[in-house]
């Protein structure tokens, strides 16, 4: 959601008045050029004396009919760009402020900080959450392993008496351990994907003032990824933390 108000976010480039449209045409081709670009858009004198007139004369067309002959925008040729991450703005703002024929430069300083601390600040919460479930999940694990572990000790040592070598010894703990990871990554994925588009038809159904606001991503778009990630951080935590617990109990 935040990126996707984050697009919204835009430059406006104006320039000098003594440039024709076609010098315009010109540096706009050089400055879409910039990789920071990710669309832009060219407005003429014209349709910014529309949109303005749509805007401010709505229901009073007659007052504008003054102006048809003198377009009070004359001059106001702009480009709206969009860039592909708002970080890069000051950068491009510098780069657009040092064309010649370039007579202002419109963006918003506050907007981009603004994002960019709520970014930081997600960013952070995300990664102290991650860690918490990291920890108790290795935690969980290695409590279910020392306990099988625990009451199989005998089991152990006499395979250990008969020759067993300590791949054989382990291998049954490691794989409940991969098991037990498995699990825990299958359930949480079919719980968030039901409660996830209900909850998204729900929303869009009850609240369509916060489907206009937000922008939810579909479940198509973020689940493949989110069960690579959930099945291989599963299997990982699960393998290591059963590996490096059983290995207290191979000293028999």
């Amino acid at each position: 959601m935040v990126k996707h108000v984050e697009s919204t976010v835009g430059i406006t480039v104006l320039f000098d008045e003594n440039l024709t449209e076609q010098d315009i045409q010109g540096l706009g081709e050089i400055i879409h050029q910039r990789p920071e670009i990710r669309e832009m858009y060219y407005i003429s004198a014209e349709d910014a004396w529309n949109s303005f007139k749509e805007e401010y004369f709505a229901g009073h067309e007659e007052l504008a009919e003054g102006f048809a002959e003198d377009n009070p925008l004359a001059g106001s040729a702009s480009y709206e760009i969009f860039l592909n991450d708002i970080s890069q703005q000051d950068e491009l703002v510098a780069y657009l402020q040092s064309l010649d024929g370039v007579r202002q430069v419109n963006y918003s300083n506050s907007a981009v900080a603004g994002f960019s601390g709520f970014n930081r600040v997600i960013g952070v919460l995300s990664s102290l959450i991650i860690g918490v479930l990291l920890a108790v999940s290795l935690f969980l694990i290695n409590n279910t392993i020392s306990v099988a572990a625990a009451f199989r000790r005998q089991e152990c040592q006499i395979m250990r008496l008969i020759g067993a070598t300590n791949f054989m010894i382990r291998a049954p703990f490691i794989v409940e351990g991969v098991m037990i990871g498995l699990i825990g990554a299958l359930i949480p994925l079919a719980g968030t994907y039901f409660l996830y588009t209900k909850g998204i038809v729900y929303l869009s159904e009850r609240f369509h003032v916060l489907s206009n606001l937000f922008y939810f991503v579909p479940v198509g778009e973020i689940y493949p990824l989110l069960i690579g990630a959930a099945l291989i951080l599963g299997v990982g935590i699960g393998f290591f933390g059963s590996f490096f617990t059983i290995r207290k109990y191979m000293k028999v």
